[in-house]
């Protein structure tokens, strides 16, 4: 395939606005990003104008359940492969498939068949239509509250237990990315202990931890917070509990479902302005229902229902959602975030809470070709994930 040079109104590293930018695509990767005058250009090199449009990094996105009527936990290549392109539509170019509590055998099995799937993918040509990249798994559950489960099924929700952990370990083949826990379950510390010396971030979730329990897990080497403000203990001017900790500890980065449903905006404006946008990740925790109409859908083995967009169990709890990072970031630039700082939580946290920052979440040279392009509106216009452009 000849180099593609991708000509935009401007362009976000994220960090960095480029007016009248120019990127060079060679074998799928970014070879070079700048104003269109300064780029050396070779021979026979594609040029794509869109000049009329901002280019920005694909959207990584840790925590997503599944997407376009599919689930994660189905596991198979058929399944995996539309929530990829179905993410996809949406600028979500790189993912971590998000497992919900179930029984250890299924978390296992779903873990397994992802693991194939992303080592299947790393062996398949290239791909001539966008779809989102799996990075890896992360294991929501089942070492969860049973006070603050949500909507997880309180049957399988476990004690901490290192063979457990062991067992997941092994199924996700080296591809588990983040483990979300209660730290105040019986041996979750302990448990902390083995997913970090594994290369897994830890992540506090679904938990009634008090403050000084939080703040224990996090000098313990707890690096991130799921769902911000969902299915944790709640604030109090007494005992700030789990959202205290987390407001307060520039050491952890904290995720926020960012559609209006699940967190009010004040509350997203007290989050932003205790964390900094740098500290702050945009996740979608998308479920089947996302790109797809009302009704019916699974996430892992339970029955959810879609009205309105909204998706709740049948006794009413949230059960995830239908969000799209593209809403999500258009959200935050409703609230007054500068268009770069909105990116960032989409883009290059992701890649920085997962360690692959020089590949993933920013147009610099060296790093995948993952690039959305968005109207003045930020509607998403154009995909492409690893140099594979989406039809116009």
């Amino acid at each position: 395939m000849p180099p593609l040079l991708i000509c935009a109104a401007r362009a976000f590293t994220p960090q960095i606005e480029i007016p009248g930018a120019a990127i060079l695509i060679e074998d799928s990767r970014i070879r070079s990003v700048g104003p269109r005058g300064s780029l050396a250009v070779p021979p026979g090199t594609r040029e794509l104008d869109m000049r009329a449009l901002t280019a920005v990094p694909g959207f990584v996105d840790v925590h997503i359940h599944g997407a376009g009527g599919r689930d994660v936990m189905e596991g198979g290549a058929e399944a995996l492969e539309v929530v990829a392109r179905t993410a996809a539509r949406f600028g979500t170019t790189s993912l971590v498939a998000t497992t919900v509590t179930a029984s250890l055998d299924s978390t296992c099995r779903s873990a397994e068949g992802i693991a194939r799937y992303i080592r299947e993918a790393q062996r398949r040509p290239a791909e001539q239509a966008p779809a989102a990249e799996f990075l890896g798994i992360h294991f929501e559950g089942p070492f969860i509250s049973h006070v603050r489960r949500g909507v997880h099924p309180a049957d399988w929700i476990a004690a901490p237990s290192i063979p457990a952990l062991h067992r997941m370990l092994e199924a996700a083949g080296g591809y588990a990315r983040l483990l979300t826990l209660a730290p105040e379950m019986d041996g979750a510390l302990e448990l902390m202990d083995v997913a970090s010396r594994q290369g897994v971030v830890v992540s506090i979730g679904h938990t009634d931890a008090t403050y000084a329990v939080t703040r224990a897990a996090i000098a313990r080497g707890a690096r991130h917070a799921v769902h911000v403000f969902n299915a944790m203990r709640p604030f109090s001017h007494r005992e700030t509990g789990v959202i205290g900790a987390v407001l307060t500890s520039p050491e952890i980065t904290a995720e926020v479902i960012g559609d209006g449903v699940h967190v009010d905006d004040p509350a997203l404006r007290l989050l932003l302005a205790s964390k900094g946008p740098e500290r702050v990740l945009l996740v979608s925790d998308s479920t089947a229902a996302t790109g797809m109409p009302d009704g019916t859908y699974t996430l892992g083995t339970m029955e959810v229902t879609v009205t309105g967009g909204v998706c709740r169990n049948a006794q009413g709890k949230l059960a995830g959602s239908t969000l799209t990072l593209d809403r999500a970031l258009r959200r935050i630039v409703s609230l007054g975030v500068p268009l770069s700082a909105a990116l960032h939580m989409a883009t290059a946290g992701p890649a920085r809470l997962l360690g692959i920052e020089g590949r993933k979440g920013a147009l610099t040279p060296g790093a995948d070709a993952d690039i959305v392009l968005l109207d003045d509106g930020l509607n998403i216009q154009r995909v492409i994930t690893r140099g594979n452009i989406s039809e116009a």
